[in-house]
């Protein structure tokens, strides 16, 4: 089994690709194949003792699911089968997709559902990201003014995408013990 989790909701299939990037970069020891949460069970999610968390920002800010029109279920859907998992002794980092241009009232914010859900539950959570590069008026996934994860944006800005992936998994090769 590979020693770090990644794991994904998507609606688009844009978070899948994203996903899929950072498993190019590393071999099956160290990284295992990205999964959809809606294709995962509580005990693959749980064996990990590093997750990396991938999900884009859907409507008024949501994390995609149902009620944010999704085809299928995912983080909205698979996080309360979570509730009673302590997450102490992990580390989690996450990467967030969103449209700074078309929703800059609300860039980003499913980042902070996740970040908030898995440091309730006693997960130690890095990869904070800049947010300097991105135009947008909010976003709640902000704190000490920085984004809580990675933050990608494919539709205005996917150029970056790669230089900003391989910078953010730098920033936690240490934390994640990765061969960069």
């Amino acid at each position: 089994m590979a020693r770090i989790g990644l794991f994904f909701g998507t609606n688009t299939g844009k978070t899948r690709k994203v996903a899929k990037l950072i498993k190019k970069r590393f071999d099956d020891d160290t990284v295992a194949d990205p999964l959809n949460v809606n294709r995962t069970t509580l005990e693959e999610f749980a064996a990990y003792s590093h997750l990396i968390l991938g999900t884009p920002t859907l409507g008024d800010g949501q994390l995609p699911g149902t009620s944010a029109d999704c085809e299928n279920e995912s983080w909205e859907e698979f996080l309360p089968r979570l509730e009673g998992f302590d997450f102490s002794g992990k580390t989690i980092a996450l990467f967030g997709l969103g449209d700074q241009v078309g929703y800059g009232e609300e860039f980003l914010d499913a980042l902070i559902e996740l970040y908030s859900f898995f440091t309730e539950r006693g997960a130690r959570l890095v990869g904070a990201w800049p947010s300097e590069g991105y135009e947008f008026e909010h976003s709640a996934a902000l704190v000490d003014g920085k984004f809580v994860g990675l933050a990608l944006d494919l539709d205005n800005q996917s150029g970056l995408t790669e230089e900003r992936l391989d910078t953010w998994l730098k920033s936690i090769a240490a934390d994640f013990d990765l061969p960069l």
